[in-house]
């Protein structure tokens, strides 16, 4: 598996000192996170598939650091191999400082997740970004199934996780956020696990309700909008 050396014990702690030491203080300077819902991590083994929205290239880094350690020490992301690994040092960095591994986004779906098989088969669990791209308007996009798979056939739970305040602070097209310390909210929801028979768009569904509990616009909350003003 490529990037093997990010998951050693000491780039491990390298990445904790990265995290927690250096890009957490740096977002407290920009940002104010709150962290809900890690009550349903407890007595929860892993792996585990956290299944989140997309807005910010700060999610990432906001994600892990609101994971408690022994989560953040054996959880990795899944990134975009087109953006995130088209150049050597980028992927490096990311790899490193956040634990990446890289997922086709095209293609077939076996070829998107045979690293990500592999990854789950070492009990790591992992980070995936539903909407495989990061929203433009701070609303939640289309969410993808890929997770749902994952999750029937390896017998895994997912864990929804909302990322609100992000796209305030730091949208698409900035490379660093915006001054002003805006409330940044990371919220984790109780683990969905596929039911028997049930098909990967309703597992999906129940993801989606979780976002718009939390005060998410969805697709389907703006299909209704949409409607209400025709």
């Amino acid at each position: 598996m490529r990037y093997e050396w990010a998951r050693t014990e000491p780039v491990r702690v390298l990445r904790n000192v990265a995290i927690v030491g250096v890009l957490g203080p740096a977002m407290d300077v920009y940002t104010r996170q709150r962290v809900d819902g890690l009550r349903h991590l407890e007595g929860l083994a892993g792996p585990v598939l956290f299944v989140a929205n997309h807005s910010s290239h700060m999610d990432t880094p906001a994600i892990l650091r609101a994971l408690p350690k022994p989560w953040r020490d054996r959880t990795a992301v899944a990134a975009a191999a087109d953006y995130f690994y088209e150049k050597r040092l980028l992927s490096l960095v990311v790899s490193g400082v956040f634990n990446t591994v890289p997922v086709q986004r095209k293609g077939s779906e076996a070829d998107a997740t045979v690293d990500l098989d592999r990854l789950i088969a070492q009990r790591w669990s992992l980070v995936i970004f539903a909407e495989g791209t990061r929203s433009r308007d701070g609303t939640v996009g289309k969410l993808h199934s890929g997770a749902a798979v994952l999750a029937a056939e390896r017998e895994l739970p997912i864990v929804p996780v909302h990322v609100a305040g992000t796209h305030e602070s730091m949208p698409v097209g900035r490379a660093w956020p915006r001054w002003g310390r805006r409330p940044v909210t990371i919220a984790f929801g109780a683990p969905i696990r596929p039911r028997e028979g049930e098909h990967r768009t309703e597992v999906m569904e129940r993801v989606r309700q979780f976002y718009a509990a939390q005060g998410a616009q969805t697709p389907l909350d703006k299909r209704i909008a949409k409607n209400q003003r025709a």
